[in-house]
């Protein structure tokens, strides 16, 4: 063991060392900066010695550090962390002079101080590592490695020379390279001493995990587990966590014998880290960090080794075998550790922070089992802007992550820190709103749920702090002595003295600096003159450069700071005298508003390429064919200039190598990747524009045959999101063949795969989620077939044109089963189709199509302000004398309705029911009704009881008014009937009706008899907003036949004679007929009223008026709509 060792740091980091020194009885020396002599660290070495130099600097220089060892009789030197820790030059340094240098050898801190090194070191000891280059990089290089890259990838930029998060910058456009080179080169070159930079490709949602190495030169190498440091702010790292959770068994064993063979290979000394980009079935090495590490702490608490002590004792010679860690020996990590950076600093809503600084007025940190504090703030104690805002470290271990998240939580309300700005309650969020689990956690969790995690956690403190108590006006007295206010002592108040700011020349003001950093630059000078808005100078903070403006116009008379000072918070950085008559400062002093710069003329050119009149014969294939183009469609549906469209430029594939040409082939032939999408307004004329928003979907059929490929996908999810955030009405053209084969012209193929069966698309789900929500379109013209199909039939009403073709699998898909092969139109044709039910409304073409879906959307919009009424008096004849006698229902509902305002869903399917929307007085109304001229004679049978629940349905989820139109002889009966399942499929109507919400009127026209007119209203006449009839009307509880026949039986079997016995029945039927009448049913109060025909449009304007008005909602009303 070293007899007396000096540690060259300062901080949290110098007291942790110190204190293992002081177990270890070995004598200490601190050292400190001319302006960080009151850091506690210096309290806890036996010796101190002043660097005489200030700020950083001052622990950068290894001539100055070495001599104040040698002077005090030192034998080895600490680093700690930062700072000398991976010097090179300074090991070799302590070397020279016989000190022992307590870190990895200086060839190693070469190698890995390196880290296009470090990469190419990795890489022949066969550890994946990302595409980049192992070298130092131009910034040409670095633009032809970009290009290099996968469609749609990023690079990052990498100091070679160090970490930490200083020197790199994340670019996603490779416009923004040059910029992004410059800054992280600058960064570079202050961090580290130089600005050489390489590039890797940047892997998104990956997590950051380490393994804690520790070797003894020999070769010899143990790997003390590894560590979970996703959560980051700017690429530095808030939250540590021993062991990584949620790691599979063999990848983790991967990842650690990874680590282990680098190590082996540059025949490790000390403790280090190498450091792994995860993804969910894959790994990749990151960098090589050769030092002891601000988390080493969770590693410690996890398997109760003193990472300073092994230091120390390698340093002396010690071997892994002879300390009892060599790898069999390892104790295995026993629970969970998590350690938290608690800094003084505030988050920004954009991911940046801002640091803080000043007096610490309290400091008092949590205790208890399973807590440990490595910090160095004190009350009293003045920070430094000079220094990393890194204060304390707050470490917890326990049995188990979710214990130690717990007791995390706990132990930051203890945490107590006034006078100056710390991110306590921005920890606590993260604690608090962060899902601890693989699928969730990775590098820029942070940055991606910043709005959230500003806002403050519900956490109490648990400590007093005047703070946070109500401030009050003067002192308490006894209330009831008048004279009590004239014995108030006088007490002299407490004044903090404020640090004393530089004074500018009489008449001038001070350009302040909005947040607190180090002067990157001046550029400007005494006596020049600046225009408002000019750049001054320019600030760096936690590694981001910031331009400062002046305030105002004016001559600059004087500037007290200059490049590598660090400052606080609005401290002046140069004092201008102002001066009236400059002008502000612009950019250009005259800008053409109607020039096309090249970029806006570039995107000009491309959006032109995908409009219909640049793929002329594309457009002209489809008018061959008797169709329009997706964007003809569209345009016609839409009002006129309404229709604002998503991602035009979209194309199927894309790669950063292409060409101008290549591009714009790709744009012309997968234009939009065959989904032109966006919003606009339908029927504005009719409903008003605030009722008229929609988005309009469709399927390019001209482009890959309609079919389904990722960013046809990606476009989809992102409109039915839309759609459902903001509560839009959706029409969607569903032409197509489905799932996609082939991207196109140089599709290409990516060397990740990402998906084999495709099962985590979600555009089915989305639409799904849309049900009930909001009113869903679907129109098919030609040939759709699989996932184009799916969605069709998840939509509230499906539209065909007669030329249609609709089926879950297409010919090829057939055949590939093995069912036989059939042409495309033989696969689900309109004949098949509309009667089976699946097609709501027959239409002979795409014109046809549009006018349909503009109708149909029209009924959830709202009201009309101009109708016209029919003539209502032809109601009373529509209904025969003769009750035996059919009557065309449609005509009854059409003389009901405003003129032209009917539209029937599912006319040849459920014949015995018919279902429509109409309008009265302009209001929308759906209308379910029984047809006594159909096959049962409008009994209820499968069929029409599924179309009329469904219809019910869909009025419900949308707030209209149903109308019923009673004219049923009851459900169906008879064994072809309970064939279909009737017994369930009757009962859907009851369940329906009995949870509607909607006013529910009903008309009876004739036959009103059990169970099948109970259905008709809802399960009760009660429970409707009116029940009336007309005097055609009959009531019975059953047919009257059969309730004679069955109630009748004795006394009827009693007449021997036939004829005698037929003549009595006649005469009871005839009685039931005369009982059952609508009359007799009014003077029982069965129904409101027995109404004149021509009357009924006057009681169902009066129960419309009658109803509540609708309440808007937020959500649904009901969870989604069956598609049947």
């Amino acid at each position: 063991m070293p007899e007396h060792i000096l540690v060259a740091n300062r901080g949290e980091i110098a007291i942790r060392v110190l204190r293992t020194a002081a177990d270890l009885e070995i004598e200490s020396t601190a050292v400190h900066a001319l302006d960080d002599s009151l850091s506690l660290h210096t309290r806890h070495a036996d010796h101190v010695v002043d660097l005489e130099e200030e700020g950083v600097a001052a622990y950068l220089n290894i001539d100055n550090v070495i001599r104040a060892a040698l002077e005090n009789g030192c034998d080895a030197i600490h680093p700690g962390y930062g700072f000398l820790s991976e010097s090179a030059e300074f090991a070799r340094a302590c070397e020279s002079k016989g000190i022992s240098f307590i870190g990895p050898q200086a060839t190693t801190l070469d190698l890995f101080g390196n880290k296009a090194a470090a990469r190419a070191l990795a890489e022949s000891c066969d550890v994946p590592i990302l595409p980049g280059t192992s070298q130092s990089t131009s910034l040409e290089e670095a633009k032809a490695f970009f290009t290099q890259i996968a469609e749609g990838g990023s690079v990052m930029l990498k100091a070679i020379a160090g970490g930490g998060g200083r020197g790199m910058r994340p670019v996603n456009d490779i416009r923004d390279l040059d910029e992004a080179f410059e800054r992280a080169a600058s960064e570079a070159e202050k961090a580290f001493g130089s600005g050489d930079l390489y590039v890797e490709e940047l892997v998104n949602g990956a997590r950051h995990v380490e393994v804690q190495i520790i070797g003894d030169g020999t070769g010899e190498v143990s790997h003390l587990w590894d560590r979970e440091c996703s959560l980051q702010r700017q690429r530095q790292k808030l939250i540590e966590i021993a062991p990584a959770f949620g790691l599979d068994d063999g990848l983790r064993e991967e990842i650690l014998l990874a680590a282990v063979r680098i190590a082996q290979k540059a025949t490790y000394r000390g403790v280090g880290t190498i450091e792994f980009l995860v993804l969910p079935d894959r790994f990749v090495f990151m960098e090589a960090n050769a030092r002891l590490q601000v988390e080493h702490t969770v590693t410690e608490e996890v398997t109760g080794l003193d990472l300073v002590s092994l230091q120390l004792s390698i340093s002396d010679g010690a071997t892994l075998q002879e300390l009892g860690i060599d790898q069999v020996k390892v104790p295995p990590a026993i629970g969970c550790a998590l350690q938290m950076r608690v800094n003084l600093e505030s988050m920004n809503p954009d991911g940046s922070s801002r640091p803080s600084g000043g007096l610490i007025s309290a400091y008092e940190t949590p205790t208890g089992r399973g807590i440990r504090v490595d910090g160095y703030g004190y009350d009293g104690y003045v920070t430094s802007p000079r220094y990393d805002s890194l204060l304390a470290k707050l470490i917890v271990s326990g049995d188990d992550l979710p214990s130690v998240l717990k007791r995390s939580r706990r132990a930051l309300s203890e945490f107590r820190i006034e006078g100056v700005r710390s991110n306590l309650d921005f920890l606590t969020s993260l604690l608090t709103r962060t899902d601890f689990s693989r699928e969730i956690l990775h590098t820029r969790y942070v940055e991606e749920h910043m709005d959230d995690l500003l806002e403050p956690a519900e956490e109490r403190m648990r400590y007093f702090s005047p703070e946070h108590e109500i401030e009050k006006a003067g002192v308490d007295v006894d209330p009831d002595d008048p004279l009590a206010v004239l014995n108030v002592a006088r007490k002299e108040p407490a004044v903090l003295e404020p640090m004393a700011q530089p004074q500018g020349p009489d008449g001038t003001i001070p350009i302040l600096t909005p947040l607190q950093g180090m002067v990157v630059d001046v550029v400007v000078a005494v006596g020049d003159s600046v225009q408002k808005g000019q750049p001054v100078a320019v600030v760096e903070a936690l590694k981001m450069e910031h331009v400062i403006a002046a305030p105002e116009s004016g001559i600059v008379r004087d500037i007290p700071l200059t490049a590598g000072d660090t400052i606080f918070e609005n401290t002046p950085m140069m004092f201008i005298e102002p001066v009236a008559g400059i002008d502000e400062y612009e950019l250009d002093e005259e800008v053409d508003y109607d020039e096309i710069r090249p970029d806006l003329a570039e995107i000009n050119h491309f959006q032109k390429l995908t409009k219909d009149e640049s793929r002329p014969a594309a457009t002209a294939k489809r008018h061959d064919t008797g169709k329009r183009t997706a964007r003809e469609n569209i345009y016609d549906l839409c009002d006129d200039g309404s229709f604002t469209e998503y991602g035009p430029l979209v194309t199927a594939t894309r790669f950063r190598k292409d060409t101008f040409e290549e591009i714009e082939e790709r744009v012309t032939r997968t234009t939009s990747d065959a989904m032109v999408m966006g919003v606009g307004r339908v029927n504005s004329s009719l409903v008003g524009e605030d009722n008229a928003r929609c988005v309009a979907m469709s399927y390019d059929y001209s482009v890959l045959a309609g079919t389904q490929g990722q960013k046809n996908h990606q476009k989809q999810d992102r409109m039915f999101k839309v759609a459902e955030k903001y509560r839009l009405p959706i029409v969607i053209y569903t032409e197509g063949g489905g799932g996609r084969t082939h991207n196109g012209p140089r599709a290409g193929s990516t060397p990740i795969a990402t998906s084999v069966g495709g099962l985590n698309s979600r555009t089915w789900r989305q639409l799904g989620k849309c049900s009930g929500l909001v009113p869903i379109v679907g129109v098919a013209s030609g040939f759709c077939f699989a996932g184009n199909v799916v969605l069709l039939g998840a939509c509230d009403v499906i539209i065909a044109t007669q030329d249609s073709s609709l089926g879950i699998g297409g010919p090829a898909m057939i055949e590939g089963g093995g069912l036989g092969a059939y042409a495309p139109g033989e696969v689900g044709p309109v004949s098949v189709q509309e009667p089976n039910g699946v097609i709501d409304i027959l239409v002979q073409d795409e014109i046809e199509a549009t006018a349909a879906a503009k109708k149909y959307l029209s009924y959830f919009q709202g009201p009309m302000k101009t109708w016209e009424e029919n003539d209502l008096r032809k109601l009373r004849h529509i209904v025969p004398e003769n009750r035996r006698a059919v009557y065309d229902i449609r005509e009854v509902i059409e003389t009901i309705s405003d003129k032209d305002s009917v539209l029937e869903l599912r006319p040849r399917f459920g014949l015995a029911m018919v279902t429509s929307f109409i309008r009265v007085e302009g209001k929308p109304v759906g209308v379910i009704a029984n047809n006594s001229n159909s096959p049962t004679g409008g009994a209820i049978d499968s069929d029409a009881s599924d179309k009329a629940s469904r219809f019910m349905q869909l009025c419900e989820a949308f707030d209209i008014p149903i109308l019923s139109l009673i004219d049923c002889p009851g459900n169906m009966v008879g064994p072809e009937a309970e064939k279909t399942a009737l017994v369930r499929h009757c009962g859907r109507m009851y369940v329906a009706g009995a949870n509607l919400t909607v006013p529910f009127m009903a008309v009876v026209l004739r036959k009103a008899y059990g169970l099948g007119a109970l259905a008709m209203a809802t399960g009760s006449f009660e429970e409707t907003l009116f029940a009336i009839s007309w005097p055609t009307g009959e009531f019975a509880g059953m047919g009257l036949e059969g309730q004679i026949k069955l109630g009748r039986r004795n006394e009827l079997a009693a007449i021997e004679n036939i004829q005698e016995r037929k003549a009595r029945y006649e005469e009871m039927v005839d009685d039931a007929y005369a009982w059952s009448r609508a009359l007799n049913a009014g003077t029982v109060f069965e129904v409101d009223d027995v109404i004149d025909p021509a009357d009924t449009r006057r009681w169902v304007v009066a129960g419309l008026r009658s109803a509540p008005p609708v309440i808007p909602r937020q959500g649904k009303k009901l969870n989604w709509i069956d598609t049947w």
